[in-house]
């Protein structure tokens, strides 16, 4: 085929393709994709509303609406302490665009990312379309937590080469690990010896159970760039609205990217923006006890059925090991578990090889639809068990 070697290689993530692939199986529960379950706010939705009745309909600037870049530096800075001016912040479409602005910009051909394992499954296929090349670090015999030593070890495993940046997600997507303010400073210090960019990917930053959110550009602001977005914060998945915050001279930069990628995002969805920057400052608080409440149910259930899993601190994943009594990868215990107990998780090699032997579960579900899948989920367990 005539096209684009590196697009020929890449393949549709297998979060989505595995969602896909069991769509069809009847009166399955899905506990796949990322998507919150509870509404977008309705002052949120009514802002946008109005913004297409007043004729909001005409391409933004560049970079976003001037009062969506202020809103956004007054949120984000109330929020995490983070010191954005306005004209640091670019509007994106989502934070998947901000991640591929970001990469696309400071990498050049041959340069090397370090990304900590398992991940979500969107930053290598970005980072091979730069003709730049991912180094994996496994996080699995450390808590799913990138430690210092081991950053230190990939890197001098790496002298010589042209090492540019780390990228950092947390509360993680798969695990929901998130990081301490001291275990922070103890990879920067680690960073700042390497002269690291940190790419700090933060979508999650509001849900974040037992302890405050520490926003990676507070310790580090001058080579941080700080994706974050209102997808997971707001239930505004659909409304693609994300942002990159930066130093002026790599948003000088990205603004180039950017502008070729998309020209500019949605003017409805920033009007939304601008309200629930503006007016929700709390609505994730909200939305965080109800995922919380969620979590506690499926530690629970998990435990009571004898699935081990990663104690998640953040976000609204659990990763589950896949039963060792099982005769099969992860893929095919995520199939024969949608097939036969009607229950759709997304197997953990869809995270990479360090994710094999485990699955994820999604709890942006309803409380009655965890409920069923448990028991479900159970029941099967138990079946199975009794024929062995």
């Amino acid at each position: 085929m005539d096209t684009n070697q590196i697009i020929q290689q890449i393949q549709v993530s297998g979060i989505r393709r595995f969602d896909e692939a069991i769509s069809d199986v009847p009166n399955v529960i899905k506990l796949t994709v990322g998507e919150p379950d509870l509404p977008t706010p309705e002052h949120v939705k009514k802002a946008g509303i109005q913004a297409i009745r007043d004729d909001w309909t005409h391409y933004s600037p560049l970079m976003g609406f001037s009062a969506l870049q202020r809103a956004a530096s007054q949120y984000f800075h109330q929020k995490y302490g983070l010191n954005y001016a306005p004209s640091e912040i670019i509007a994106t479409v989502g934070a998947t665009e901000a991640v591929a602005t970001s990469l696309l910009t400071i990498l050049n051909p041959g340069d090397s990312v370090l990304l900590p394992t398992p991940a979500y499954t969107s930053y290598e296929p970005i980072v091979q379309m730069a003709h730049a090349n991912l180094i994996p670090i496994d996080t699995t015999n450390t808590g799913y937590k990138l430690t210092p030593a081991a950053l230190q070890q990939v890197i001098q495993n790496h002298a010589g080469k042209p090492l540019k940046a780390l990228i950092l997600n947390y509360p993680t997507n798969p695990t929901g690990v998130t990081y301490t303010q001291a275990k922070l400073t103890a990879l920067l210090a680690v960073i700042k010896r390497a002269n690291l960019y940190v790419i700090s990917d933060e979508i999650y930053s509001e849900l974040t159970y037992e302890q405050p959110h520490i926003a990676f550009g507070t310790l580090y602001p001058e080579k941080t760039i700080t994706i974050n977005g209102l997808s997971k914060s707001h239930a505004m998945t659909g409304w693609r609205l994300g942002f990159i915050m930066a130093p002026q001279a790599l948003i000088n930069e990205m603004k180039k990217t950017h502008q070729y990628l998309v020209t500019s995002t949605s003017s409805i969805s920033q009007a939304a923006g601008i309200e629930a920057l503006t007016h929700g400052l709390d609505d994730g608080v909200k939305m965080r006890a109800i995922y919380q409440e969620r979590r506690d149910y499926l530690v629970k259930r998990l435990s009571e059925i004898g699935i081990n899993y990663v104690y998640p601190t953040g976000a609204f994943y659990i990763f589950a090991q896949v039963p060792t009594d099982f005769d099969g990868n992860s893929w095919q215990f995520a199939t024969r578990l949608a097939q036969k107990a009607q229950i759709a998780v997304i197997p953990g090699s869809s995270f990479g090889a360090s994710g094999e032997g485990w699955f994820r579960i999604s709890y942006a579900a309803s409380q009655s639809a965890l409920r069923e899948s448990m028991n479900r989920l159970a029941l099967w367990r138990a079946q199975n068990q009794e024929k062995k």
